[in-house]
């Protein structure tokens, strides 16, 4: 019989105590005595933000599909039941068994953005387990990170076995089988670490070693032993049609960020954007079959009774079959009274009316990404998006019946000009005018309404921006009332809303993204010192955490303003994630230069990707 960890009258005492039970359906639940391996896949934030991750879900069905596997959840508890389990020392447990984290074989955390990394402590903490990762035994669970942030797994690096580079489709049934040798055969925890780090796509911290110039720039990162692998190169999954999906994702109790079925169409994109991570780190582009994507769409529904579904993309629009998908999902959906979500999509004609057949009903708002008010910006970035390209979009949308706009832009890219953002205020105001001089009078919904929001830029690792300066809290701030002041001087200014995010959160960002092992303490004490949930800005300490930087000698402008030197050896280089640095600093240049690169359909750049023979690098085009 199972029973809860937590007693009625915790449940009672806290908010949504149905982050806490578990027995979701869809949920797997296996006999302990049946399995040899137990694993424990945490996503570090709460609940809702983590049951809407897809990579879990993946890996979850993956890894119960293995008959000695179990796979259980594990998310961080909100602040008022983490004050409960330290008070009355109830250690962390797993969703589904409801039993101890520090009692499993595996700990695996998703690492998708940087402001979770004090949520990583908080979950290691009220599991029972050593911080640091050198003074754990085989008493505790092996953790490993995965996901984005884990392709600069530095600033972390204490705290982690092991971490896996690239998609995890591939790598765990040889590290389960590696972990199970191990262990029957006596062999030592600190031995299994070393062949475990020997497996591609897996990285050992504490194999490695670094070396720092006097000026702070490392020196180099060189392995302590000859027998593992000075660069680890990423894991990736070379046919997307036939590997790991799951057709009965867990359905949560309550509502989640993403409460619909997600369907993967293709990974990777061919846009090149030169700000964007994900563009560089999932190349090539990789598509699912259609058909698989048709029988995986109705199974997942079936399974969940979900009234919408997402098609998942980072550009839906040039996935080859949309438009066959698409009419195959509209015609299904109809009968179950299914929504269709397609985000992700570029402004144009096609994507126009594949949005006018899934929204025939319901005209939400339209949303956008120029990302650059100016079109020499939006030539640095390589977006790829004229002006007319954006007000052709903006007119079929409004003949199309829409009257709301969301529009994303960045403030603080490479090159910024006050013209720059002045753009932003000018390219609203046209939208603006667009509707009024397309959509006759009497066909009007109301008056239209132009949403602006603006991000601040944060430099990644693998881009062809990881060499630029980020803008300071007081610059980014400027920006901000610029454009704010711009959009005032408009003459559609009623019609444009503008919104800016929090600019102390940028900055943290910024230092944990092109951060190195020297951030691991700060990092530590600001835990300490009870920084928790830094992505919610409620309980975000930007006070504590300049504070903590001061006390451990942490220069912030070494992480942030600096701009690093071209040849410069960067806390990720050990790591292969596809793309060359010699390809990225060609984009560096052809930035600085506002020169735009082509998308890779239309022609190759060389970007070194090919060597995984897969995908879009298959497919016969343009290599001159």
């Amino acid at each position: 019989m199972r029973k809860l960890a937590l007693s009625d009258d915790i449940l009672l005492q806290v908010e949504k105590p149905a982050r806490y039970i578990g027995n979701e359906v869809n949920s797997v639940m296996k006999d302990k005595e049946s399995i040899a391996v137990r694993f424990a896949m945490c996503f570090p934030d709460v609940y809702e933000i983590g049951m809407s991750h897809l990579g879990i879900q993946i890996i979850y069905d993956m890894l119960n599909r293995f008959d000695d596997v179990w796979c259980e959840r594990v998310y961080s508890p909100w602040p008022d039941l983490d004050a409960v389990l330290r008070e009355r020392r109830i250690p962390l447990f797993a969703l589904e068994s409801q039993e101890p984290i520090k009692d499993f074989d595996f700990l695996g955390i998703t690492i998708q953005y940087e402001m979770c990394y004090t949520n990583i402590l908080q979950v290691l903490d009220l599991s029972g387990i050593p911080l640091i990762a050198k003074e754990r035994t085989w008493g505790h669970p092996i953790v490993i990170g995965g996901g984005p942030c884990a392709y600069n797994p530095e600033p972390i690096a204490d705290f982690f076995d092991l971490f896996y580079i690239g998609e995890g489709e591939t790598q765990y049934r040889p590290l389960i089988d590696l972990y199970r040798q191990c262990r029957e055969g006596n062999v030592s925890r600190e031995e299994f670490i070393v062949r475990a780090a020997r497996l591609p796509g897996i990285y050992a911290p504490q194999l490695y070693e670094v070396s720092y110039n006097e000026d702070g720039t490392i020196k180099a990162f060189t392995p302590k032993r000859d027998d593992i692998p000075a660069t680890v190169t990423k894991e990736i999954v070379t046919d997307l049609t036939n590997t790991y999906y799951p057709e009965k994702p867990v359905v949560p109790f309550i509502k989640c960020t993403q409460d619909r079925v997600v369907l993967e169409i293709q990974r990777g994109c061919i846009r090149g954007c030169r700000f964007c991570q994900a563009g560089q780190l999932y190349r090539p582009v990789r598509e699912r079959s259609v058909d698989m994507l048709k029988d995986y769409a109705i199974k997942m529904l079936d399974n969940t009774g979900y009234e919408e579904i997402t098609l998942s993309s980072l550009s839906s629009s040039d996935y080859s079959k949309l438009e066959e998908l698409v009419g195959f999902l509209i015609d299904s959906c109809r009968e179950k009274k299914v929504n269709i979500s397609l985000p992700s999509l570029r402004i144009d004609a096609f994507s126009l009316d594949v949005m006018e057949k899934v929204q025939d009903v319901k005209k939400s708002s339209l949303t956008f990404a120029p990302e650059a008010g100016s079109q020499r910006l939006r030539n640095v970035i390589n977006k790829g998006l004229t002006e007319e390209v954006i007000l052709n979009g903006a007119a079929m949308a409004f003949q199309g019946g829409w009257n709301r706009v969301k529009l994303y832009f960045m403030l603080g890219l490479p090159t910024e000009t006050d013209n720059d953002i002045r753009g932003i205020a000018e390219l609203s105001n046209k939208i603006s005018a667009v509707y009024y001089e397309t959509v006759p009078k009497e066909k009007r919904n109301g008056k239209v309404q132009i949403v602006a929001s603006t991000s601040f830029f944060v430099p990644k690792p693998f881009t062809p921006f990881q060499w630029a300066a980020q803008c300071t809290k007081e610059e980014f701030l400027d920006k901000a009332y610029k454009t704010r002041k711009a959009i005032m001087e408009q003459l559609n200014q009623k019609s444009i809303k503008y919104n800016w995010h929090e600019a102390d959160a940028s900055v943290m960002e910024g230092i944990f993204a092109r951060g190195d092992r020297r951030l691991c303490k700060p990092i530590m004490e600001a835990y300490k010192k009870g920084c928790i949930f830094d992505a919610w800005g409620e309980y975000y300490r930007h006070d504590v955490w300049i504070e903590t930087f001061e006390e451990c000698g942490i220069d912030i402008a070494f992480y942030t303003t600096r701009e690093r030197g071209i040849d410069e050896v960067f806390p990720w280089d050990f790591i292969d994630c596809g793309v060359s640095k010699e390809f990225l600093r060609r984009e560096w240049q052809k930035a600085l230069n506002e020169q735009v690169t082509e998308n890779c359909r239309e022609k190759c750049s060389a970007c070194g990707a090919a060597r995984f023979g897969c995908g879009i690098c298959c497919v016969e085009r343009d290599y001159s």
